[in-house]
């Protein structure tokens, strides 16, 4: 579904393509042809070719999530949502300019906007679903490279690889104590029945789900942070709050909604005690002192990793950073956390940063820090030996997208198409037309 309203009224509900029981309207084709030059997407070929074909085959992978019971988290779609309308805001220059340029008002532009992600989110599992057995060998690898033609292989733009320590700064005992008593506060009210969880959520929490009354949707145990999962399974008067519950991003209060079998439904209320700049100075020159005993070789710079840094997901490792997005320790400069990239762009191989204060971006609080550039890899033509994950990647990809293509042709054949007159003459990707 596109957000543009159509120019032609004329067409608002002429159908151009059937697929099962599924019309696809030629104003949802216009719709999208106007999304796709306001974000300057490139369209392969005529748009009113690819375009509907494209939405052909979302409606069979739409129709296959029926069957599956597929089903996508509440939080998630909201906050995709949320930052899509706030990309619309910061690019026209207002929520009424946003209005204007699509032509709705914001209650439908939502609307429209939650629909459209959360078909974009089942397609996405549908697909996975297909796909999760592509595994690849390191013969697979091998034999997919020494394949691929020499002028063909990507370009692998500059690379590094980062040690990290951070520390959070130490707050004082009375900012928490405060929060601790706000919380306690709004459990009373609504244990004593004074106040309603939702609202005090919307108001007060300092979390993302804050919009939708605190609910983060049904998760599993793995998918919480620890501290959370266990206070939240043990609920089980959905009328009552638990007791505070301290994690990594701050302090709650939790109210339970449902319990489905191995996954809950929970809203809660975040404080986060306020960090002072004088917290964060005293940070800073613990790190100078700790970088200054690195230089007098007291301990290496991973040792310290090991021993002081409070980044869980390096600090096992010797402080090496992992890139979510590959598996990886090497990232694109692009990669980086804001901070560290701009840090990182000015040391040479085994120098040591100043320490520096950043956002955590996992949850968005203020720590200090200090980087180690371990290795600098220039940009070049993939290499089987310094690219092995990535040549890895660029063949599972490939088998995965066979696996959905020929899934798609084979769902075709089982289901009834019809294409108006005036949208045949295209070549399609996928034989609609059949004789």
């Amino acid at each position: 579904m596109g957000l543009v309203a159509s120019a032609q009224n004329n067409v608002a509900e002429e159908v151009a393509w059937v697929v099962g029981d599924e019309p696809i309207y030629k104003s949802e084709i216009e719709e999208q042809y106007q999304q796709a030059l306001y974000e300057r997407a490139d369209i392969d070929g005529n748009p009113y070719c690819v375009i509907p074909e494209r939405m052909a085959i979302e409606k069979l992978f739409l129709h296959q999530a029926k069957i599956d019971t597929v089903e996508v988290q509440n939080s998630m779609v909201q906050q995709a949502v949320d930052a899509r309308i706030n990309y619309f805001i910061a690019n026209l220059g207002s929520k009424e300019k946003v209005e204007e340029y699509f032509r709705k008002p914001m209650p439908e532009l939502r609307e429209q906007l939650i629909n459209t992600i959360r078909d974009q989110y089942t397609i996405q599992q549908v697909q996975s679903n297909l796909t999760k057995d592509v595994k690849a060998t390191p013969a697979d690898v091998r034999k997919y490279y020494n394949e691929l033609p020499k002028d063909s292989l990507p370009y692998i733009p500059k690379e590094v690889e980062v040690e990290i320590i951070t520390i959070n700064p130490i707050i004082p005992q009375q900012e928490i104590d405060e929060v601790k008593a706000r919380l306690r506060d709004y459990a009373k009210k609504v244990n004593n029945g004074e106040a309603d969880f939702s609202t005090l959520a919307i108001l007060y929490s300092e979390d993302g789900s804050s919009a939708y009354g605190g609910e983060i949707g049904f998760r599993s145990k793995a998918e919480l942070d620890p501290e959370y999962a266990n206070v939240a399974f043990n609920l089980s008067d959905p009328k009552k709050v638990s007791k505070i519950v301290e994690t990594e991003f701050g302090y709650h209060i939790i109210q339970l909604i449902e319990k489905r079998g191995d996954r809950i439904n929970t809203r809660h209320i975040l404080l986060r005690p306020k960090v002072s700049q004088k917290d964060l100075d005293s940070a800073v020159v613990k790190l100078d002192s700790l970088k200054a005993d690195i230089s007098r070789k007291k301990f290496t710079f991973e040792e310290a990793a090991m021993y002081v840094s409070q980044d869980k997901d390096s600090k096992n490792n010797n402080g090496l950073m992992l890139n979510e997005k590959t598996r990886t320790n090497r990232f694109e400069m692009a990669d980086l956390p804001q901070e560290v990239g701009k840090v990182v762009d000015k040391l040479k191989e085994g120098e040591i940063s100043a320490p520096f204060i950043m956002m955590n971006e996992k949850t968005n609080r203020q720590q200090v820090a200090m980087v180690k550039l371990v290795k600098r890899i220039d940009g070049h033509k993939a290499d089987l030996a310094e690219d092995y994950q990535k040549i890895k990647d660029m063949y599972e990809d490939k088998k995965k997208q066979q696996i959905i293509e020929n899934w798609v042709k084979e769902k075709q054949k089982k289901t009834y198409v019809y294409i108006e007159d005036g949208w045949r003459n295209c070549e399609f990707k996928y034989n609609w037309m059949k004789k």
